[in-house]
């Protein structure tokens, strides 16, 4: 049972380190003024993603899935 906890915690690493990386990936192309709240988000202008920014965004949402149900595996097993 403990060689089970210590690779969910070593797979929970990787996971959040792939999420940090997936999320700064996403926010490269958005400026300093969307930051601030400024930027096309201000004026009512959508933007719709495709190619990799929508392969990007899918991709960020399964790891983050993924990230919460072995969090949750791993609250079961203690």
């Amino acid at each position: 049972m403990g060689a089970l906890r210590t690779a969910l915690q070593v797979i929970q690493v990787l996971i959040s380190i792939a999420l940090i990386v997936l999320i700064i990936l996403q926010a490269k192309g958005s400026g300093i003024g969307n930051l601030l709240g400024g930027g096309e988000g201000g004026l009512g202008i959508t933007k719709t993603r495709r190619g990799l920014e929508k392969t990007l965004f899918q991709v960020t949402i399964i790891f983050a899935a993924v990230f919460l149900i072995n969090a949750v595996i791993q609250l079961a097993i203690q």
